[in-house]
Formats: structure tokens, sequence, C-alpha cells
């Protein structure tokens, strides 16, 4: 029997972007292990990439293209060629483009990340539509905006030099990020100290020199606080200040109604706490802040991001030893013009865009899917007749989910193309099977790291195809060959140009490292239009937004609307398990072990008011509806603060009851009707009003705090 043998790749279960090495024998792969040399992750790996032989092999994978016969949801299919498949998709998005319109045809991107974002939109942009959405407003697009706004650049931690203090910000980075949790320890273990900020006791959160429980969705508040002790304490870093800053004095006008005290009414953090963090981490030298999804998801996303940008800033953290860089990525081309072809939806197509009136951040080109949602099922400004779905399930993963079925519903065309039958793929004309990340090359350039990795294939399943394989097919029968490469490598030898490697040149060297250089702002200073650190943005200004970070209540919280919340008492958020990314998983077996069914977490006390036992099947109610999850309970949470889990299906229910999508997916209680962020579109999906009961009660009351 031959040798295993070992290939050196990049895992795409989750975005993190941890080196792997596969084994493979006899052709089939039989594990996949973190890679020790990887500077990403150091040989450490989550359940999720321990996991991708089990997705590779499942049985219940598609392997082959489905055309949905009989009444869409019924489970009816028959197998069909690629041919055919692609075909019927290209023949009806063309037919509804020629007959009403590009627009009328929308393409919806989803988790995946990198360069398969890149082919997806690439083709959205050349088949003409300006309608291509994706949840990047309540994920990264919000911060990499504002870091942008503030500093000219997206930050990374330089964990590599040894900061005195990390701050983890609305990040569960054992759960979502394993390599910088392996990395945050280590620092840890080298005498680093930490600040957790999260409503959570995170893992981290229990090795934190200081934990801030804050009311969720009142982290902007908090980082005004903190901003305001530092400059009235004069903490900041003068010569930094005097020297690379814009609207220093405008800023410090600004905060001084955001005093410890009054932030505390809003947050629940006490003064004395707010203090010490601000004061700790302004003397830390150097220090890092390490922000998460959390800080996305709610009204003031934008404007949080910029305030904790503006902490980076003041304190003279930025692009030095141990701080947070600015760095220089090895790659260029990743999401700009000539990859996706965005310069080809020019100002008048951008123009008729659903949602155009919303007048987001000029840096924002995406549908919101709230807006796509309401125009298809209400046509206005125009009917969407046709849908393309790409690595996305929006029944599970879009707010007001009783909407998006209505809508998805509704299409006259719907393609998608996944791993598995979702209970989105469920409701399509066309499902077309997606190859796994050990069955394509690719080059992998996470964003919270400056490097580039390798990502090879060492096996192919069935009739699976790459994205690019996918996309390409499409833009081939729609006439767009001449916009597509020949091949995946074409486009991986472009992309790699700027490391003068070519593909096969790359896949010997594993992975590329961007330059490293300190307080390049001495000699260049910052990419923003003053060449300065923006505190009061001119140019958001100019656009119509808030220059400065101002902190607006979020709707449906308890001091928004405390009429309310005498009715529903509780404060809802989620939170992401290790075990899945997003909706993904939920039928790969080890992972279903891990976390068998939806869990919500509440304090003893508030269970034991309403007679809810640890385990009991109980029900989660919001004004827009309710779900049922399982009470697991758990001291460290505030009595007011249940954590819900999110993304819930159950493959294993029947195909055609969509394999029980409603049952507990906590989007069908989160309403999107109302506001949101001016600046991205983001939702509030966290600090909600809520209440919580066992089947059979009506209420679930508030216990006392003493």
């Amino acid at each position: 029997m031959a040798e295993p043998k070992i290939v050196k790749s990049t895992c795409g279960m989750c975005f993190a972007g941890c080196g792997v090495l596969i084994q493979v024998e006899n052709g089939k792969v039989t594990a996949v292990k973190g890679d020790p040399d990887s500077p990403v992750n150091y040989g450490v790996l989550c359940p999720k990439g321990r996991a991708a032989v089990e997705l590779l092999y499942h049985p219940e994978r598609l392997t082959h293209p489905l055309k949905q016969i009989g009444e869409k949801g019924r489970g009816q299919w028959t197998r069909v060629s690629w041919d055919e498949a692609l075909g019927t998709i290209a023949d009806k998005l063309a037919a509804i483009r020629d007959a009403h319109g590009p627009e009328q045809v929308a393409f919806i991107q989803g988790s995946a990340k990198g360069l398969i974002d890149n082919y997806n939109e690439r083709l959205a942009n050349a088949f003409g539509t300006p309608n291509f959405s994706t949840t990047g407003h309540i994920c990264f697009l919000p911060r990499l905006f504002a870091s942008k706004m503030t500093c000219g650049s997206y930050t990374v931690p330089d964990y590599e030099s040894g900061p005195a203090c990390i701050v983890v910000w609305g990040a569960n980075l054992v759960e979502t990020r394993i390599g910088e949790h392996f990395r945050t320890v280590r620092q840890l273990k080298g005498g680093t100290e930490l600040i957790v900020v999260d409503p959570v006791q995170t893992l981290l959160a229990k090795k934190a020199y200081t934990w801030l429980q804050l009311r969720p969705g009142t982290d902007l508040a908090l980082a005004l606080a903190m901003i305001h002790v530092i400059i009235d304490q004069k903490l900041y870093d003068r010569d930094f200040v005097e020297h690379f800053m814009v609207g220093f004095n405008r800023l410090k006008d600004h905060v001084r109604k955001y005093s410890p005290a009054m932030v505390s009414q809003i947050t629940w953090l006490a003064p004395e706490k707010i203090e010490e963090a601000a004061r700790f981490y302004a003397r830390s030298k150097p220090a890092v802040i390490q922000w998460g999804n959390a800080v996305d998801h709610g009204v003031n996303s934008f404007q949080t991001a910029r305030a904790i940008s503006i902490l980076r800033a003041i304190t003279g953290n930025l692009d030095v030893p141990g701080g947070d860089l600015l760095p220089s990525y090895p790659l260029a081309g990743q999401g700009a013009s000539d990859i996706t072809l965005r310069n080809r939806i020019g100002p008048q197509v951008w123009a008729k865009r659903i949602g155009a009136e919303q007048n987001q951040l000029p840096l924002f080109r995406r549908v919101l899917p709230k807006s796509l949602i309401n125009a298809i099922i209400d046509e206005n400004p125009y009917p969407v007749r046709g849908l393309y779905v790409h690595a996305s399930n929006p029944l599970m993963t879009y707010t007001n989910a009783d909407r998006t079925y209505q809508a998805l519903k509704k299409l006259d065309f719907l393609a998608v193309s996944d791993f598995f039958m979702t209970p989105t793929a469920a409701l399509a004309d066309i499902v077309l099977p997606a190859a796994t990340f050990l069955e394509y090359d690719s080059v992998v350039a996470p964003p919270y790291y400056p490097f580039a990795q390798v990502q090879q294939k060492v096996v192919q399943i069935g009739e699976c195809r790459s994205d690019f394989e996918i996309t390409s097919g499409l833009a081939s029968r729609l006439g767009l060959q001449d916009l597509f490469w020949n091949n995946s490598n074409d486009l991986l030898d472009e992309v790699l140009k700027p490391t003068g490697l070519t593909f096969n040149e790359f896949k010997n060297k594993g992975v590329v490292a961007g330059a490293t250089a300190y307080r390049k702002y001495e000699k260049s200073g910052f990419e923003t239009p003053s060449g300065k650190v923006e505190l009061y943005s001119n140019q958001l200004e100019s656009w119509g937004f808030d220059p400065l970070p101002i902190y607006r209540e979020p709707p449906d919280s308890p001091l928004s609307e405390p009429d309310l919340a005498q009715t529903y008492p509780l404060i809802l958020t989620t939170k992401k398990s290790i075990y899945y990314l997003h909706s993904c998983g939920r039928q790969i077996k080890s992972l279903r072990q891990g976390h068998p069914e939806p869990v919500i977490y509440l304090h003893p006390d508030t269970a034991a008011e309403n007679s809810i036992e640890d385990g009991d099947w109980v029900y989660i109610e919001t004004k827009q509806g309710r779900v049922k999850q399982k009470a697991f309970l758990a001291e460290s949470l505030h009595p007011r603060v249940v954590c819900a889990d999110f993304g819930w299906w159950f493959p294993e229910e029947a195909k055609y009851e969509l394999h029980g999508w409603k049952a507990s997916n906590i989007n069908i209680i989160i309403d999107d009707r109302f506001q949101d962020s001016p600046e991205t579109g983001s939702l509030n999906l966290r600090g909600l009003l809520c209440r919580v009961y066992k089947d059979g009660n009506n209420y679930c009351s508030v216990p006392q705090i003493h």
C-alpha cells in the first residue's frame, strides 16, 4: 500500500483561513489536520475544520444538478445534466433581462468570502444588474468602511511584537476565529493583560483583567465614554494627536456629554468600571483592539466601529509594534473593480438599484437583503422575477424570515448553488452541486491577516463543480464568456501578479506574507482625504452622515420603548457556536453531537421565576412572533438578558416541510421594518425586547436584582 500523501492547503469550513494538512490515501481523503507551520493557526483546528472529511463524503451531499418537478417545496426532484441545468438558468435569466431589463434579475452571495464572492459579483455585473445582495451590512463591511474613513485602512492586531494589552470587543474568538484565540491565549501566557467587552461570558472573558458585561446593543455608548475618560484625564498620545490627526478639539467637545455616569445608565456598567477600563487601556503600551461581528449587529454599527477606531488612534496605537497595524497585503485585486467588473455598473444603472432612495455610504455597493425581499413582494420600485443564490441560505439567515419565504415563493425563477438541500434550495427550480474546499484550487487571503495561502484540490466528488466553474459556465451560456477567464489557473495567476508568482509556483511556496513596516504614516501619511487620522470626517458630513459618532438608542429596547418593555421585559441577544458556520453543518454527525439542539441561555433566577428548568423547551417571543429553543441555565448572564442560538433548521425533518425551517429560526422573530444604520443599513440584531416561557405559560417575569 502506498504511503499517505500530505497536501498543504487552507481550510474552507469558515472564513478564518486556517492552514491545514490534508491526508490522502489511495485517492481518498482520510484526515484534515491543522498545519503547525501556518502563521494563522499554528496547527490548531476547530471542530468544523476537523469535520471536513465528513462534509466531503456526506451521503446527503448534492452530487449532481437537480430540477424541481411539481409544486415548489414538496421535495420532488429529477436529475439533469450540467448542460441542461446551466442552460435552463441562463435561458430563464436572459428571458427576464430581454423582456423586462437586467435589474429584474438579482444575485445573492452568501458567506463564502474571498475569491468566491468575486466570481458571483463579476457575473452579476457582467449580466448588467445593479441588484447584487450580500449580508455584508451585518458582517465586516461596517468595520471595514469605518476603519477606512478614520485612518485610511483596515487594521489588524500585531501579536508578534507583544502587545501589553488586548481588548477583545464583541468577538467570541474561540468559537469563530480559533487561530486568533490561540494567538491571544499565547500572549496572555506571556504576561499580556486582557479586556473583554461582551454581554456573554466567553472563555476569554473568564481570563480577562476586566470583563465589561454591557447591555447588548450599547457598544457605541461605551466606546464614547472611554474616549471621554481618555481625553478628560489627558491619557491620549499628545504628539500623535498634534501631528497626525484632524478634528481632535471637535471630538473633545463632542464626548463631554458621554461621561461614565451618564453612559452607565445606558450600558448597565458601573461608572467606575468604565473609567478603570479606559485608564488601563490608555496606559497599557502598546495595545490592540480585536473586534468582532457583534460590532456590526446594530443600528450604530458603522459609528461604533468609528469610535473604536478613534480609541486606537488617540492612544497612539496605530501602526506601531504591538499595536493595530495598517497592513501591507501581499495581493491586490480581490474585491477590486478589475476582478469584480464593478465599473460596468455605471451611475445610471446603479441609480436603478433597489433601495437607491436609502442613500447609504458611496463605499457600500450592495443591495440590502430586506430591500430585495420587499421589492420581490411589493414589486416596488419594480418586480424582481429571477434570483440566483450562491453559497447562501436566506430563508434561515435573513431577518423577518416569513417575508423571505413569501418572496422566494413568489419568484418566477429561482436557482441555488450549495452543498446540501437547504430550506432555501428546497424552493428552487434548479439546484447546483457546489464543490467543497477540498475539490478546487484557490488563493486564500483572509482580511484578518496580511498573508495569502494556498488552497489545493485533492479529490473530485460526483459532478460537483467549483464556484469558478459554475459562474464561468453560466457566463458562457449567457454570451459573456469573453468577460471570464478560460480557466481558474489564469485567474489565480492574475491575482498573484503582485507576488511575482504563478499559481503553480505558489503551490510549492504555500504562503506569502505582506511586507512588514511600522509607522508608515510618518513618510506617507494616512490614506484619507486629509492624509491624517480623521476624528471629525468632513467627507462623511458632505455625504450627509454624522461626522462624529453619535449614540442613538436602538429600537425595541427598554429605553426606546419602555411601554413595550412591560410586556417584553427581557433583552435578547444571540451567539454563534464553534460547531456551526451560520446555518451550515447541522447534518454533519460529529458537529451535531457537539451541539445537538438549539439552545437559549438564561440566568437561573429568570428561569426559576417562570418555572423553567435546565433542558426545558421554551418559547422565545417578541412582538414579531415566537420560536422554540431549549433552555440552558447560565449564572454568568445578566438576569434580564437571554442569549439564543442562530441559524437553526433540521435537515432530518421532512423535505416537503422545508426541514423544520420555522421551529427554532431566530430570524422569525426579528423585525426588520424599522430603523437601521443610515451608513450601511445594519439592523438591530442584538438588544431586542422579548419574553421567554414554557409551553402553557403566557409570561416571563423578571427576577428582582439585588
